[in-house]
Formats: C-alpha cells, structure tokens, sequence
C-alpha cells in the first residue's frame, strides 16, 4: 500500500478554507521556486475569485515526506452541500477550519455533520490567529460544544487542534501568537500522524465510485472519484453498473491523477487513489465501475433533491439582440444541458418552445449559473425563484432553513418582526456584549428578498447566515411578497433629468438619465403599494423665455444600483428579469400598458 492519506478542507464561508490549500501547497513544496502563484488558486474561474467563495469541489494533491496528500477544497455554502456530502465517501479526514474570532457558524455545523456522520477522523484548524479580535480558547470551546451537540462519540472528541494563519502562512500547535512560525508543517505532520490510511483492499476487483463531475470538450464526462478496491488501467474494458441496476461495458479512455494545480494523465490507478476517468460519456455520481463479470456494485451516493426552481427564456424584450452573442432557444437549451453534465444538483425540462424550467439547490446556485452564462454572451429572461413544493405522506410539504443571525442589539426588533411576517420561529436568542445572535427556523420562500431588506435594516453591519433544514409542512400565510409597487414606463426612448426629476417624489428610481428605456420596463420603486405607469422620456417644452441649457441644473438623487441575486430577490410573480451581457433590467411579462392594466383588472375580480 502506497502512503496516501485522503481529507477534505470543511469550513464556513469565508473561514479561508481555499487560502490554508495555498499555504500547504506552498510549504510542501509543490510549486516550482520560479513558478507564479496568484492568491486562492483553487478558485480557478472568475465568479469564485471576484467573490470570494468555492463554488465547485476541487482537488489537489501534494507530496510530503514520501507521502501522496490528496486535498479536497469544498464549497462552504449550503447551496452546494451536496457536494460536501458526497466528498465524505471520499476521503478519511477532515481539517475543519474556524476562523479564530467568528467561532462555529451555520455552515460550520452543516459540514462537520456530515463529516461525524461519514465517520472520518477530524483536525481542528483554528484559522486568521493574527486577527487583533481572535479569541482562540472560547472558539476552541465552542467547537468542543458543536461536536459533543452533534453526537460526535469519544474518539472524535479527542480531536488535536493547530493555530495557523493562512493569509501569512504561519502555523503552530499553541494558541500563543509568538509561537507561529512561517510553515505549514505542523497541519502536515498531523494530517500524516492522524488521518488513518485509505480503507480500500488493493488486491480484490476494481470498484470505483465517481462522487464528483468534471467536463472538457475533448473527453466530455469525466467522473472524479476514490479507487476502493483493485486496479485501474488505460484502455481496460470496464462495467459500469448504472443507478438503475443496470449495465454497461466502456473502454477507459483516459485517467487523470492530480499534482498541485495540475492535472496529469496516468496509466493506472491503485486503490486509494482520487483520480478521475474519461471513457462513459454519460457517467454519473454514484455509480459503480467494476470489473467485467465481477460486477458489485457499492451503496448509491445521495444527491441533494433541488429545492428552487425557475424559469430560463429567450429575451422578448424590444432589445434582445442588441448586446448578446447567443439568444436563440436551441442555443440556451445546449447550454444549459452542458451545465448538467458536470452539476448534478442542476435539473433542467422543457417548459413551452422558448422556456426551460431550470431547478437547483437555491438562488445562489442558480444566480451564478444565470451569471456564467451572461458572461459567456447569452441573453435570457428569468423568472422569480419560487419553492418545489413536495407531498409527503399525502401534506403539502415545503423547504426550511435554519437562520442564524448575528447583529447590534439596536437592530434586533426590527429584525425579529420582519423574520416574524416572513413565516419565522425563533429557536434561540444569546447576547455576547452589544452582539445579539438569533437563531430561527424559517420557510425558504420567507427568505427570498430578505437580505436585501436585512442589509437596510441593520446599516450593513447584520450577518445573516442560512442552511437548508428539511422539508416541513407548508405554511398558510403569504410570506415574503414585496410591499411597494413598481414605477413602470410607458414609453419607448431615453430617460430624461427632467421627466426623472419630475417623479423623484413618487418613489425611488431605478435609472439615470440618458438610459434607453421601453414601454413596460421596471424604471422604480413606487411609494405606494399599487403598480405606476410614468413617463421617464418626456422632455421639457423650449419657449423663447425657456433654454435647453436650463435641463441640465436639474439635480436628482443616486439611483438604486441592483446585483443579480437583488434583481431576482426583488422581482414580483408578473416580472422578469432580463440578463444581457451589459445590463440587468427588470420588466413586466406583459409589456404593453393597456393589456397589463386589463390582466391586473381580471385578476382583482378574482
């Protein structure tokens, strides 16, 4: 048996999960001395690095004093703990990363759940030790607390605990800050010492397991996964045995093994090996890769059922094809199915000719998804996220979130009556200084739109954490529907200061002037509960006692500036979004102002 020892990096959001990867593979030697690094290289595509997270399940491996470390950086957020989940079957370890002031989070407890409950043998990495606010001991505590909170059983309570800081590279086996020195190598040495070897049986007929999906246009599918047992080799003829029960011969065509950030192709693979094969274009997660006529299959991989869905369309608007490359419906149909091909939580089905009803794990994933494709030149409209409800046992069932927030204690009222009208019930309530941390059970579609509202609420000092829970009973009442109406335009042309200055007192704008605006598209915010029609293009009438020079003394206020993820929180049922390249608008599905105003008639008598 080869040295090998396989472990996950598990962690909240933005605990620097993905910077401590760059610190081992730094120490450990893997780069070449004259070799460029960039700072979270994990993080390979532009949506990760811009905003800070793991999106995707990567894996790494190092070698340190004659033995193969394979590292899997996992997302930290809910919406991809799927992922988390499937990466236990893979590895035997995990270093569980808190950060030395924030202490265990939400997410925290998410990833360590399935980490006691896949078995695997933890470390404790008490992260950011250079912080001026760290408070190593309590968080140390804490983390004791968690475990005992989630069953952990003595041996996995008896867990070792390193300080390290991997912005810096320091890492030591005492909370005192004088004790760091520049080196990984205590976190190595323990994932050596610690983490048991692979329980994998080299000798007996292959298994493999695919727990993770990658896609190149070369090689199509390729399945990422942990030889359990036997041999594998290039140009073998294998069996599949498929999650139907079902099989089918393949050829592997090519192994990969991993070596820092790259990837290098290999000719066999042991037991124990993270490696990823190409050969079944239409491989999936969880099945199993046998020998031919020594077919066992292993225990299916659970794979997080979606819980949001929405609608992907071509763009309808009087402006579709003026900014983006692709806009046809064949075209987003490949490209969502090419989405599918390496994202098993995505699902995607035909809703009418030009719209494809896309479900997935919540608006996160689904946001970055609507975001990929912007950048890649698409134009589309989507729809408002809403729920997949669920029957069980014969109840209509719908998802809950668990919800910790953390805010001054001269936000908390506001912040208990909103989470109260959005379906809320609050599980716990704890003061730490002038800190309050809330702790609440919340219906899923309570939260669409409330982080924006949160943010507001508590001047942007809030934060607002949540998880997905389990499918509970659905709750009656109307939860989170937006209050106010929108101010929507009525004519064709640009926006003028003067017709914008005209309608400040209406409500809050959503656009500047010099803007090309069309008859339906969203321009504001109405102060009122109803829907306005206005007219953001009307010039001022020139007389010879009037100037057009005199327009531009016009002063307005700052226009709400949205992200994606505000866009979609914000938009009501009879709205879409409309994604181009350039720009985000928001519409009405119905764009023409007398047919709108009849359709809202119609449904006001019902």
């Amino acid at each position: 048996m080869k040295n090998i020892r396989n472990i996950a990096i598990i962690a909240h959001v933005d605990h620097g999960k993905t910077t401590l990867v760059d610190s081992l593979l730094q120490s450990s030697g893997t780069f070449r001395d004259n070799e460029e690094i960039v700072n979270c290289v994990m993080d390979s595509n532009d949506i990760e690095r811009e905003r800070g997270i793991t999106i995707l399940s990567k894996t790494t491996a190092i070698n340190y004093k004659g033995y193969r470390i394979n590292i899997l950086d996992t997302p930290g957020h809910a919406d991809f703990g799927g992922e988390v989940e499937r990466i236990m079957n893979m590895v035997d370890g995990v270093l569980l990363v808190v950060d030395a002031y924030e202490g265990t989070m939400p997410q925290t407890r998410f990833v360590l759940k399935k980490a006691l409950e896949a078995g695997v043998t933890p470390i404790v990495v008490v992260n950011k030790i250079d912080k001026p606010t760290a408070r190593p001991k309590e968080v140390v505590d804490e983390v004791i607390d968690l475990f005992i909170e989630l069953g952990a059983d003595i041996e996995q309570l008896d867990f070792p605990v390193v300080y390290a800081s991997g912005l810096s590279g320091t890492s030591s086996l005492s909370p005192d800050l004088n004790t760091q020195e520049k080196t990984m190598e205590p976190i190595l040495d323990l994932v050596i010492n610690h983490i048991p070897e692979p329980k994998v049986d080299e000798n007996g007929s292959l298994q493999f397991q695919p727990a993770l999906l990658d896609y190149n246009d070369f090689v199509g599918r390729i399945g990422v996964g942990l030889v359990k047992r036997g041999v594998m080799k290039v140009n073998e003829l294998v069996t599949c045995v498929r999650l139907d029960g079902s099989k089918k011969q393949f050829r592997i065509q090519k192994i990969f093994g991993f070596l820092g950030l790259k990837k290098i192709e290999i000719t066999e693979a042991h037991a124990g090996d993270i490696v990823a094969i190409a050969g079944l274009p239409d491989i999936s997660v969880g099945e199993t890769v046998c020998e031919v006529g020594k077919e066992e299959a292993l225990p299916i991989l659970r794979i997080d059922e979606p819980t949001l869905q929405m609608n992907f369309g071509v763009n309808t608007s009087p402006f579709n094809g003026r900014e983006g490359k692709f806009l046809t419906a064949r075209k987003i149909e490949e490209r969502l199915m090419k989405e599918t091909e390496k994202d098993v939580s995505l699902r995607v089905k035909p809703f009418d000719a030009e719209n494809f009803t896309v479900s997935g794990r919540g608006e996160l994933h689904l946001s970055i998804l609507i975001e990929t494709m912007r950048r890649e030149g698409f134009e589309l409209q989507v729809s408002k996220p809403q729920i997949i409800v669920k029957e069980i046992d014969g109840i209509k069932c719908e998802p809950f979130e668990d919800v910790q927030i953390d805010v001054k204690d001269d936000s908390v009222g506001p912040v208990i009556e909103a989470l109260g009208l959005r379906g809320g019930v609050m599980e716990n309530m704890s003061n730490h200084g002038n800190q309050v941390r809330l702790n609440y059970t919340v219906p899923s579609r309570g939260l669409i739109g409330f982080p924006t509202e949160f943010m507001t609420m508590t001047k942007g000092y809030g934060i607002l954490n949540h998880t997905f829970k389990e499918y509970l009973p659905m709750v009656t009442t109307e939860v989170g529907k937006r209050k106010n109406g929108v101010l929507v335009s009525m004519e064709n042309g640009k926006s003028t200061a003067y017709a914008l200055g005209q309608l400040e007192d209406r409500g809050v704008m959503f656009i500047e002037p010099g803007v090309d605006v069309y008859e339906g598209m969203v321009v504001g915010e109405n102060n009122h509960e109803n829907d306005l029609a206005v007219n953001v293009v009307k010039g001022k009438q020139l007389t010879n006692t009037r100037s057009s020079s005199k327009d531009h003394t016009v002063v307005l206020k700052r226009p709400r500036v949205m992200t994606l993820e505000e866009c979609l929180d914000y938009i009501a049922d009879d709205e879409l979004v409309e994604v181009t390249p350039q720009n985000y608008r928001l519409r009405k599905k119905i764009l023409n102002t007398e047919l709108r105003k009849k359709a809202d008639a119609k449904k006001m008598q019902k």
